[in-house]
């Protein structure tokens, strides 16, 4: 990982210039191009999205991967759809975000010790990421934890395909990951070489809708995370 960048604020950039997964540029930029009706008239970021939160951040949300018509749109992680109007007034109800709802890049929404990123940066067709696309961008959040290393304390994994991209990206930072490999659920906590890693359901408008994840299940996960990392109110 020595080639990639020495700062996250470059890595960053770094990111935003990928067009490794010939599919992941396609559709994203198709979808910039073509835009939802609601957004007819917004100029679409149309690349990889980055993570966003401070370089010091002590806990780390782990998603999937950008929506076409939220990251995509936006530039941000978690930004512009549903499921980032739940993840960040959750953030924000427990003391981690500085306001509950993150609409565009430059709306002032600071996370405090909180950064949020995904294992995969492009927006997936259908939110579904193949395996080659997962493994081609996962030297990204290798160096993202690595850079991240001497500040954090806690991990939370949105939904199992972040669970299961984040093991072997915790395992190749030097963090001791056991075999079997742990199990994702709701509420799972498995401690590597002091690091707490907590599973949460996604915060996808299907769990949320459904009750299969509720603000107060979320809110639960996000406090515990935080007290885990230092954070706690």
């Amino acid at each position: 990982m020595s080639t990639f960048p020495a700062t996250l604020a470059a890595l960053d950039a770094a990111v935003g210039e990928c067009r490794a997964c010939p599919r992941l540029v396609t559709w994203r930029e198709r979808v910039a191009e073509t835009r939802r009706a609601a957004f007819a008239d917004e100029e679409y970021w149309g690349r990889p999205v980055p993570g966003f939160g401070p370089a010091d951040a002590a806990l780390a949300v782990v998603g999937l991967a950008p929506a076409a018509h939220g990251g995509n749109r936006t530039g941000r992680m978690f930004t512009g759809d549903r499921s980032g109007d739940v993840l960040f007034q959750a953030l924000y109800d427990v003391g981690l975000a500085s306001r509950p709802e993150s609409t565009h890049r430059g709306d002032g929404l600071e996370l405090r010790g909180t950064r949020v990123t995904a294992p995969v940066h492009c927006a997936p067709p259908a939110n579904r990421p193949t395996p080659a696309e997962r493994d081609a961008c996962r030297p990204w959040l290798v160096r993202e934890l690595e850079l991240l290393r001497p500040t954090l304390r806690a991990v939370v994994v949105l939904g199992g395909f972040g669970w299961q991209a984040l093991l072997p990206v915790l395992d190749q930072c030097g963090w001791t990951v056991p075999r079997p490999r742990p199990r994702f659920g709701h509420g799972a906590r498995v401690v590597l070489d002091g690091l707490p890693v907590f599973g949460c359901y996604h915060v996808s408008q299907r769990n949320t809708q459904t009750g299969t994840l509720t603000p107060a299940m979320l809110r639960t996960v996000l406090h515990e995370a935080g007290s885990a990392a230092g954070l706690a109110r």
